[in-house]
C-alpha cells in the first residue's frame, strides 16, 4: 500500500448517505474503547457502539456525527462505515439535542411500524385459521 495523506471515508445509514468524502483523521468507539485511524493505518474491522464519531476533513474542518451502533470496515485508504441511525451536528453542545429529537422521532416511527406488524401478523393467522373450519 502506497502512503497517503487522505482516505476516503463513506458513512452510511440505512436510508442514506451521512457523509462521503476525504478524510485525514477518524476518531470513534468500539466495544473495547476509543480509536483513532489515519490514512495508513494497518486495515482494521471493529463494532460501533452508541457514540461520536469526529471525521477530520483535508481542509481541516471537524464533522461530528452522533451514531448508533454500526459496523467500520477499513482497506486500503477507503473507510466504509454503517450505522442503525446517525445525526450531524455542528458542535458537541447541540449534538446532545440533536440526536434526542431525532432518535425519539425515529423510535416512535419503529413502534408504529412494529404494531403495523404486529396487526398484519394477527390478521394472516386469523385467515389460515378461517382457511381450516369447514365450509357448508
Amino acid at each position: 500500500m502506497n502512503m497517503a495523506s487522505d482516505m476516503q471515508i463513506n458513512l452510511r445509514l440505512p436510508s442514506k448517505v451521512l457523509f462521503d468524502g476525504a478524510a485525514t483523521h477518524l476518531r470513534g468507539e468500539a466495544a473495547d474503547g476509543g480509536f483513532g485511524i489515519l490514512p495508513n493505518h494497518v486495515d482494521f474491522v471493529t463494532a460501533l457502539v452508541p457514540s461520536v464519531l469526529l471525521i477530520r476533513q483535508a481542509d481541516g474542518v471537524e464533522r461530528i456525527f452522533g451514531i448508533d451502533e454500526g459496523l467500520l470496515v477499513k482497506k486500503g485508504h477507503a473507510v466504509k462505515i454503517v450505522v442503525r441511525r446517525g445525526v450531524e451536528s455542528a458542535d458537541l453542545d447541540a449534538l446532545r439535542e440533536t440526536v434526542g429529537s431525532s432518535f425519539e422521532s425515529l423510535e416512535d416511527e419503529e413502534r408504529v411500524a412494529r404494531a403495523a406488524l404486529s396487526r398484519l401478523e394477527a390478521d394472516m393467522v386469523r385467515r389460515f385459521a378461517s382457511l381450516r373450519e369447514p365450509h357448508p
